[in-house]
């Protein structure tokens, strides 16, 4: 259903080096990185899309939505966990530790996050 998310992005630099940090934990391979325009896109190892990507936002404005979350499969709870320790090491602000959500489903185990330029991640596993 989904071809790709973008996420903006104001330096790429370090955003790179967090999500770079991130990824694995999720199990998601970087697919590319180009610096120079810049922007770098992760991937599952077995299958082309959907693509993540960051970069600068087109108009070169603010780069976090307002409202907006993208939430992440993570393959089991202690993914779920590993992700959101390393998001924090690496400069994110906790929106919400891991943990049950049972508002959301019976095993709905979820973690919250703003990466370094505010933008709302969620980690989730559903097993």
């Amino acid at each position: 259903m989904i071809s790709h998310v973008f996420i903006g992005v104001t330096e790429f630099a370090p955003a790179f080096g967090f999500y770079a940090a991130l990824m694995p934990e999720l199990g998601l391979a970087l697919k590319f990185s180009d610096p120079a325009k810049p922007w770098a896109g992760w991937m599952k190892p077995d299958s082309p899309r959907p693509l993540f990507l960051i970069g600068q936002p087109f108009a070169g404005e603010h780069a976090a939505g307002n409202g907006q979350m993208t939430a992440l499969l993570a393959p089991s709870r202690d993914a779920v966990g590993r992700a959101h320790a390393t998001a924090l090491a690496h400069g994110a602000t906790c929106e919400g530790a891991p943990g049950l959500r049972p508002e959301y489903h019976a095993t709905y185990y979820g973690a919250y996050f703003r990466d370094l330029d505010g933008n709302k991640l969620c980690v989730c596993c559903h097993d």
